[in-house]
């Protein structure tokens, strides 16, 4: 059996994109990630789960920040969050995990409202450009 580094497997599935923010997409595991940061904390919350330190995870988990609604029979759309993880710990408490390598004022204003609707524990990961 041939072995590889963690950093050689994430190179395997390296791509390049013309992003907003200049990250580059990466394939792993049949999933595709908006940068490469995302995709190593991917691998490290496999390692993880594989050393049973943590339950499980979901990938790009949504929450419902605010319901759709209708006024002057116009229905205004539901406003929601997709994070990059949800972590379930051994103690069934749930941490919600984002990596990002620049705030938006979008993202400021559903963080907030995140933290006012559910009680998880919100982690940012702030990453430099990849």
């Amino acid at each position: 059996m041939n072995r590889i580094t963690a950093k050689e497997y994430l190179l395997l599935g390296k791509t390049k994109s013309n992003s907003k923010y200049k990250n580059k997409k990466v394939k792993l595991d049949g999933y595709t990630f908006d940068s490469i940061s995302e995709a190593n904390y991917y691998a490290e919350l496999k390692l993880l789960k594989k050393a049973k330190k943590i339950k499980s995870f979901i990938l790009q988990p949504r929450y419902i920040l605010q319901e759709s609604f209708k006024r002057d029979n116009k229905t205004i759309r539901e406003i929601s969050y997709i994070a990059d993880f949800e972590i379930k710990h051994l103690d069934d408490s749930i941490e919600v995990v984002d990596v990002k390598g620049h705030r938006t004022d979008v993202f400021n204003l559903k963080e907030k409202m995140f933290l006012k609707k559910y009680p998880h524990k919100f982690t940012l990961i702030y990453v430099k450009k990849d």
